[in-house]
């Protein structure tokens, strides 16, 4: 079955969505680099929280109906955050489905990867890196 079709997945600040649709994506990243200038910072990075955004939007083409979509996030550890089900309405051909999802996750340094999925059916994979860098009192 052709589609749907990855139009944009990305990970930003924020998604504005204007009165005619129209989206803008604010501050798209893959790198996070969480600094603490404090002399007695520690080793590790400090537990917390990351707040994001991820924008996913795709383009129907031949896919018509509701189909789930899938948000499978994989920790640098490895482990997998409990999946993010959204139904989703294709209409066919050009139109598309716009998925923004606000999400909090615990910052562990390393690499995770959001990934997508339609009818449990992977289209893409969305890298973030989280690094932290301790900065010298009085650098």
């Amino acid at each position: 079955m052709p589609g749907p079709y990855v139009q944009l997945a990305t990970i930003c600040e924020k998604v504005l969505q204007e009165a005619d649709g129209v989206l803008s994506v604010i501050r798209a990243v893959d790198r996070i680099m969480v600094r603490t200038s404090a002399g007695d910072a520690p080793a590790e990075l400090p537990e917390g929280l990351l707040n994001l955004t991820l924008l996913v939007a795709l383009k129907s083409d031949d896919t018509r109906g509701r189909h789930p979509i899938t948000i499978r996030i994989e920790q640098p550890d490895g482990a997998r955050l409990p999946d993010r089900d959204v139904d989703a309405m294709f209409e066919g051909e050009e139109r598309g489905v716009n998925l923004v999802l606000t999400l909090q996750i615990a910052a562990i340094e390393g690499l995770y990867w959001f990934e997508i999925l339609v009818s449990d059916v992977l289209l893409t994979r969305v890298p973030l890196r989280v690094m932290y860098q301790r900065i010298p009192a009085g650098a």
